[in-house]
């Protein structure tokens, strides 16, 4: 009996402690990556994933070690296991990591957030999801585009300004009409379609013919593809209605003209609303979705975390009778930012 039990302690407990400290800490990583509530989105969901397979590969490393083999066994199943990563990644194409660190980069740099209106080289939209790999985006005609992040890294990124972004549109007038009649036009056609603080530049004086600029602030950049559409309508009814013919003087057409006359459409009759007739909804309702719906979830989850940080900061000050009752409300936000991180996202 005495020596099975030194047995047993020699060669095979280090083992068994081994294999309980191994069994409990796994659990426990798993429980504190996955089940946390310290992290405020799933895009952290693969980074928890790749530590917990550093983990596991520390812990095959060490039972191996712990095993009761000669230490020259030890040696060639570890060198085993090296050649297996080794080939692994040799295997693995380089794009993968190349995106990887660029994904990390952005993280940092922080170019844009869910739900901001993007352009890069041809592609306008807004951003939907923000990967580790790469970056999707919505575009106007309801498309899901998906960009790698190395792609992306080498590009410069236009990313219009949730505080407000410019609306322009740019048309060539005639000299025969003096520019600050022009600009006054313009002007008031940009108020009146909803922009703020209106401005007009003269971009090119051409040969026969000015090129003007109309510039305004638009506050709900959510709404930018019906706010530019505003402005045209806007700038064509301002000019037309003040009798402003919007083609140069090189302007030609195959029939004869009377001397004097104008190129004008005649002024359309106000449709009457019908109380039958569905409200319009707007363009940006229906081609960027699925964008707005990660931008609102982004945003509560965020207003949420903030809330949490508060109260988790109260709580370290609150007397013993009020600490229940702001633990619960902690609890309570920690469940609302599980059910948002697990809200599902539209797949197409």
């Amino acid at each position: 009996m005495d020596y099975l039990l030194d047995l047993f302690v020699k060669h095979w407990l280090p083992l068994t402690v081994t294999l309980m400290f191994v069994f409990v800490g796994l659990n426990l990583a798993k429980r504190l990556l996955f089940n946390s509530q310290k992290f405020p989105s799933n895009e952290h969901l693969f980074p928890r994933q790749l530590l917990m397979l550093a983990l596991m590969l520390a812990a095959i490393i060490a039972i191996v070690v712990s095993l009761p083999l000669p230490s020259e066994t030890q040696s060639e199943i570890l060198k085993l296991i090296g050649l297996l990563l080794s080939g692994i990644l040799a295997f693995a194409s380089t794009s993968v990591f190349t995106n990887l660190a660029a994904g990390a980069m952005m993280r940092f740099t922080h170019p844009f957030r869910t739900g901001d209106f993007v352009r890069i080289d041809q592609y306008f939209g807004r951003i939907t999801e923000r990967g580790l790999f790469d970056c999707e985006i919505q575009t106007e005609t309801r498309e899901l585009i998906s960009l790698p992040n190395a792609w992306l890294i080498g590009r410069p990124i236009s990313t219009a300004r949730s505080s407000g972004t410019i609306v322009s549109v740019n048309l060539s007038l005639g000299y025969d009409i003096h520019h600050s009649t022009i600009e006054d036009l313009l002007k008031k056609a940009a108020i009146d379609s909803g922009l703020e603080d209106p401005f007009v530049h003269i971009q090119e004086l051409g040969d026969y013919s000015v090129t003007y600029k109309v510039n305004g602030l638009l506050k709900d950049v959510k709404n930018l593809l019906t706010a530019r559409s505003k402005l045209y309508t806007s700038v064509l009814d301002f000019l037309h209605n003040n009798d402003v013919e919007i083609v140069s003087p090189a302007f030609m057409n195959q029939r004869r003209l009377a001397d004097g006359q104008r190129i004008l459409p005649q002024a359309a009759q106000p449709k009457q609303a019908s109380k039958r007739e569905p409200k319009q909804a707007l363009a940006e309702d229906i081609v960027f979705d699925k964008a707005e719906n990660a931008a609102q979830i982004e945003k509560r989850k965020e207003e949420l975390i903030a809330q949490r940080e508060e109260l988790e900061k109260q709580l370290d000050e609150a007397d013993k009778e009020l600490k229940p009752a702001l633990q619960e409300h902690i609890n309570m936000l920690a469940e609302q930012i599980t059910l948002l991180e697990q809200t599902p996202q539209e797949k197409e």
